[in-house]
């Protein structure tokens, strides 16, 4: 089980940010971002099994400036309409370049935390697969892997940043990404030498959810063992 902590931020104020250890040792951190229901039972089953892997974890509240604390929809599998309903609502006052700062905010503090190895990657879902691509741009994160993210093709212009790995794992039936954003997404990542693309044939929006409607276990099984293989190669 891990613990919350203040991180300050680096416009003035704090977030706070559930972080999950190994039990000993030093160990290489990792900014886990949230989905749009922000750090729910989810998020910190996520950092508790990342922490036994033998991962640092943060998972900052990104929703912070908004409405701290959020924490929506702890089963997927029984979801209730008025936690959606906010869920989405937060979505679309979210602040992408707010949360890019707030993102680099942890990626500093993990690397400054005594149970840290110096090395820090990043990994999202869904809003936090967009962060994802926004924190290998914007960050000095070592590496960063992104689930489905929505809205990447708004940011291409910024491909060109990108010198550190990233790993983006593409869901080939996304509701939430139109053909035409993701032949954008492929035709401008795919031939840089620093991402790594994956998709998922049939695969819909958060198919590696466990309990969600789209959960897609041979697909999620596959996904996740990437990432622990390039999280591993690039944080050791």
């Amino acid at each position: 089980m891990g613990s919350y902590v203040d991180i300050t931020a680096g416009d003035g104020g704090s977030f706070k940010a559930y972080v999950a250890a190994p039990d000993a040792g030093k160990a290489p951190g990792l900014v886990l971002m949230q989905y749009i229901c922000g750090v729910n039972a989810v998020m910190r089953g996520l950092a508790d099994e990342f922490a036994a892997k033998g991962y640092l974890a943060a998972v900052p509240d990104l929703f912070w400036r908004q409405e701290p604390g959020v924490e929506l929809i702890d089963d997927p599998s029984q979801p209730d309409p008025d936690e959606q309903a906010r869920a989405l609502e937060l979505n679309r006052g979210f602040d992408d370049e707010a949360a890019a700062a707030d993102l680099q905010a942890t990626v500093s503090f993990l690397r400054g935390h005594g149970k840290c190895t110096g090395q820090v990657g990043a990994l999202g879902y869904c809003l936090g697969g967009r962060m994802a691509y926004l924190t290998a741009a914007r960050t000095d994160a070592e590496c960063s892997v992104g689930y489905y993210g929505v809205n990447i093709d708004r940011y291409l212009g910024e491909a060109g940043n990108i010198s550190r790995p990233l790993m983006l794992h593409i869901a080939g039936d996304d509701e939430l990404c139109s053909g035409e954003a993701h032949d954008a997404i492929v035709g401008a990542l795919g031939e840089l030498a620093p991402v790594t693309l994956h998709e998922y044939d049939g695969a819909g929006h958060a198919f590696a959810l466990v309990g969600g409607h789209n959960y897609d276990q041979s697909a999620a099984d596959t996904a996740n063992a990437r990432s622990l293989e390039f999280l591993s190669r690039h944080l050791s």
